[in-house]
């Protein structure tokens, strides 16, 4: 008796989580002021990108990138002061590197912790990559709940904990001495994400070798490079060299790393960009 043949249809494989989801939207902006995605809005000087056109018209397209990004990655030396001992990895954006982060402790039952509101991110690729999450509401001033927090960390025992600092979407910079408490009672990893750090007054890079489960993360987003997809995660070596086995190879293109680098040689130009940005949104 001939055997029946099952077909392969999405609902079958697909796993069941994921069907739920919505693909992530972005509405068109045609016609619109646009503010949602926060971007930077000013242009770069006419010489600049002179400069950036005659680096990208020498550019090997032809070649796979430096897989490396040595050009790239002295450039955010130079502009990120890292505490001896301390390296960075460098990601498609800082989606990539949130990924490569989940991916690498999504152990089954890890769990996957951060607060609410802030990055949809954090929850949409905690579920990707199978893990549980569990957001904490913040304050009614957007605040940490530091009681709330701690209790979540000790009952949860997250594998991983994601403080946007600042926080997005509410914009507020969180008690350094309440992220330090979380860091201190955190028993597996606790990344900043440090995506608006040209708007904020500190960061936590200066603090990489006082804990050994501190990653911070950047983006160049939100200096103007939104459209390049450049972030990075800076932290000890013990744990890059585990991550780097996630990070897909090429991962950062050509141009992106050639361009990328033109800008951060003006980075001062960007950051008196931000600072315009945000003398303007106290007006």
């Amino acid at each position: 008796m001939p055997s029946i043949r099952t077909f392969a249809t999405p609902e079958r494989l697909i796993r069941p989580e994921i069907q739920a989801l919505n693909a992530y939207h972005v509405p068109p902006a045609s016609g619109l002021i646009k503010l949602d995605a926060m971007e930077n809005p000013y242009g770069l000087p006419p010489a600049l990108r002179d400069e950036i056109a005659r680096a990208v018209a020498d550019a090997a397209i032809n070649r796979y990138p430096d897989a490396g990004a040595q050009q790239l990655k002295a450039g955010i030396r130079r502009v990120v002061d890292l505490p001896p001992g301390m390296d960075i990895l460098l990601g498609n954006g800082s989606d990539e590197i949130i990924q490569i982060l989940a991916l690498a402790v999504a152990k089954p039952g890890a769990v996957l912790l951060s607060v609410e509101p802030s990055f949809v991110m954090y929850r949409m690729i905690a579920l990707f990559a199978g893990m549980e999450y569990v957001g904490v509401p913040l304050r009614q001033d957007f605040s940490l709940d530091l009681e709330a927090m701690l209790a979540a960390i000790k009952r949860e025992q997250p594998a991983l904990v994601f403080l946007a600092y600042p926080n997005n979407p509410t914009g507020n910079l969180f008690d350094a001495a309440a992220v330090r408490q979380i860091i201190a009672a955190a028993p597996g990893l606790v990344v900043l994400d440090e995506a608006y750090y040209a708007f904020a007054s500190d960061s936590f890079i200066p603090q990489l070798a006082h804990y050994e489960n501190l990653l911070v993360m950047r983006t160049f987003s939100k200096l103007g490079m939104a459209g390049l997809r450049v972030g990075f995660l800076a932290g000890s070596a013990a744990w890059l060299s585990q991550l780097e086995k996630l990070r897909l190879p090429y991962n950062v293109g050509v141009l992106p790393q050639s361009v990328a680098a033109q800008l951060l040689a003006h980075h001062d130009l960007l950051l008196a960009q931000a600072e315009s940005i945000k003398q303007e949104r106290g007006r």
